[in-house]
């Protein structure tokens, strides 16, 4: 929450929501390393509340040239701080220009508002959505946000094949790695087989992990940040032709997002199983799997308020072809 107080330090504001006491809230990380809760939203939900201005000097006249609240759809990338992309901008004019004398309140709804993406915060971008209030003065205006998060949710896919690859490399190694899915919910879990049918270098160890790529700009101004999201070995020794390894990986232990692809033409963000394996002498060797995630409505949530969506169809390390 950001709040500027303007000239005289004459008035301070505050946002309350009308259901805030019963409406879910949910962490989010600052960056300070703080944390704050938000309360939680979902597209179509309404927006509603009221506006409480507070005199610092009851009876003191407060001049102002009107007073306004906006709801906003806003995607900033870090390394362009100075341009913010509005997707979504909404206001309503609280009062006409004049004088307060004293502390009062205003109402203000926002009707089955459309939130079309998932609040985002990652490595080079975020998307927010927020309450403005601005009240407009001849010198300085005084200005306060209110930080809401917005869930997209997703029904589940009509198709949702296995994933099933062979790869290795030539007279030296020949795997099958097969997974359940290649569509998970946010709560899912990744079961999957790991078939060895030729082994001729000796592998030290396998692991897993799941790979988070951002993506930001286009054409020659992309940029990819990947991040390695968890490692889980799923082998430790040499293994033997004709051996199976079983894979179950918990997703809701992580910290993860909806796939999100070229949101408003400004970023990503895309998942990747990463498998891994290391032979005796430390020579890595990789192959990664896009899958794609989504977010599932909670059962708590009314049928009628969901606002669900239907789910598209979406050291050096040697790659494994």
């Amino acid at each position: 929450m950001v709040s500027w107080l303007g000239y005289g330090n004459s008035a301070t504001v505050s946002i309350v929501l009308d259901d805030e006491e019963t409406r879910t809230k949910v962490p989010v990380l600052l960056e300070d390393d703080g944390k704050e809760y938000q309360h939680l939203f979902y597209d179509g939900d309404n927006v509603s509340g009221k506006v409480v201005i507070k005199l610092k000097q009851e009876g003191k006249k407060l001049e102002h040239q009107g007073i306004k609240i906006e709801f906003l759809g806003q995607i900033e990338i870090y390394y362009d701080r100075g341009n913010h992309y509005e997707f979504v901008k909404l206001d309503k004019d609280l009062a006409r220009p004049g004088d307060m004398t004293e502390s009062c309140s205003f109402p203000f709804e926002f009707l089955k508002v459309v939130k079309q993406y998932e609040s985002y915060t990652g490595r080079n971008v975020r998307l927010r959505y927020f309450l403005r209030v601005t009240i407009s003065r001849r010198l300085v205006d005084i200005i306060h946000e209110k930080e809401l998060m917005v869930h997209q949710l997703s029904s589940y896919p009509e198709t949702n094949s296995s994933l099933k690859m062979e790869v290795g490399i030539e007279d030296c190694l020949h795997i099958e790695f097969e997974y359940n899915r290649s569509k998970y919910h946010l709560n899912d879990v990744i079961v999957g087989k790991i078939y060895f049918i030729l082994v001729r270098i000796k592998i030290k160890h396998m692991e897993l992990s799941i790979i988070k790529r951002e993506t930001t700009g286009s054409g020659p101004n992309t940029y990819n940040e990947n991040e390695q999201i968890n490692r889980y070995e799923i082998m430790d020794g040499a293994p033997v032709r004709g051996e199976s390894i079983p894979i179950r990986l918990f997703l809701s232990a992580y910290d993860l997002t909806p796939t999100m692809k070229d949101v408003n033409k400004k970023f990503s963000v895309r998942y990747y199983l990463n498998l891994v394996l290391v032979d005796e002498e430390d020579r890595r060797y990789f192959k990664q799997q896009e899958i794609t995630l989504w977010r599932k409505s909670p059962q708590s949530l009314k049928p009628e308020n969901r606002g669900v969506a239907a789910l598209e169809s979406p050291k050096k390390e040697n790659p494994v072809s």
